[in-house]
């Protein structure tokens, strides 16, 4: 299978040159050349399976006849803002090559393609028979930030997988404007939520959705992509809009909604969601409390509350840390903080020439 890139300059890759990548040389993200189809009969092989055989299913229709295969950084900043030298080390074709460098975030397609397994299994776990024409359709709502499992779900839809999808953000609600008025714009600055790591301006993930939306037109996509780092918004074409809004549903949610929510759900489950989680099960309260006819719904929990005991607390909770976690407290914590006013790119740069030089004296060593 060959991997294109949303803005179609960069050639073209087969699987492993989009797993070895970040962003394409153009500033696009890698998609598959052509969707395969899935059929009832398929699906109903994979309702059986384990989430682990789905993900195997997956691999094996977008990875076709190829074979399935520190240190840190600490940034005084948000994702948003490192997310541009990140982009322009990538940028770098002969870095990249000479460092092996690739990202496992969701600008990696190998990224979004497992996280298509969540779409599926969540679908299976909430259709308990298969036996109807057409098949049950099912409401998945998705919290998401760069948009990486909002375009997993879509894509998922787009072969086949009868699911209605809801995107729900914080009060960084960039997408929910985009859905809602066809306004992908930034805000005058990103807020700090409970939601941390949904705190982000710029949801990437955006153009493998327009890209999709507008019928793989890559200059289509390009000409928005590029207006959008030009002068950080863009109103998307109507017809563009009216597919988006007929694709996706959307809502955002407050600081308060996601305590609330979180209090809700300890009381009537005693389930204890992260603030993330919280913010796609808000969705649900809503609607329930409404009396509104629904299909089968199932709201995506992306962390555990564990990792947010601030969060938990101005719920009113108390906070549920496990052994594990406590384990690694007492580890030791090695980082080079990453200070604003300082060359981004050129500490990225540096970082890796010294891991690569690290790991090529390793290697031989253990040869000798």
């Amino acid at each position: 299978m060959w991997y294109v890139s949303t803005r179609g300059v960069a050639p073209r890759v087969n699987f492993e040159g989009a797993l070895f990548s970040g962003y394409a040389p153009d500033g696009g993200l890698f998609m598959p050349e052509e969707l395969p189809q899935l059929d009832r009969g398929t699906l109903c092989q994979w309702s059986t399976l384990s989430y682990p055989g789905l993900v195997k299913e997956l691999c094996a229709l977008f990875i076709g006849s190829e074979l399935l295969p520190k240190d840190e950084l600490n940034v005084e900043g948000n994702s948003d803002e490192l997310d541009e030298p990140i982009k322009t080390v990538f940028a770098d074709v002969a870095f990249v090559k000479k460092h092996n460098l690739m990202s496992l975030n969701s600008i990696n397609w190998s990224r979004v393609l497992v996280q298509m397994a969540h779409h599926f299994f969540a679908y299976f776990q909430c259709t308990p028979s298969l036996d109807t024409h057409p098949l049950p359709l099912v409401e998945v709502v998705v919290p998401t930030g760069a948009a990486g499992n909002l375009a997993a779900g879509y894509i998922a839809q787009k072969i086949g997988l009868p699911i209605r999808l809801v995107v729900a953000v914080n009060r960084n609600d960039i997408i929910h404007r985009t859905v809602q008025q066809g306004d992908f714009s930034l805000s005058e600055a990103v807020k700090s939520t409970l939601a941390s790591a949904m705190d982000i301006q710029v949801p990437y993930n955006m153009e493998r959705v327009f890209w999709l939306l507008s019928g793989s037109d890559s200059q289509v996509t390009r000409a928005l992509m590029e207006q959008f780092e030009r002068t950080q918004s863009v109103n998307l074409p109507k017809e563009l809009h009216s597919k988006l809004s007929e694709a996706v549903t959307s809502v955002s949610v407050s600081d308060e909604a996601i305590t609330q929510t979180m209090g809700r759900c300890w009381d009537e489950n005693q389930y204890l969601l992260c603030p993330h989680s919280a913010v796609a099960v808000n969705y649900h309260y809503q609607q329930i409390d409404r009396q509104q006819p629904s299909t089968p719904r199932c709201c995506l929990a992306p962390a555990s509350a564990a990792k947010f005991p601030e969060a938990v607390l101005a719920a009113g909770l108390t906070p549920e840390t496990p052994a594990e976690i406590v384990a690694l407290e007492h580890k030791e914590t090695r980082c080079t903080l990453m200070r604003r006013g300082d060359n981004w790119m050129l500490m990225l740069r540096d970082t890796i020439e010294d891991l690569s030089r690290q790991w090529r004296s390793h290697a031989l060593n253990t040869s000798q």
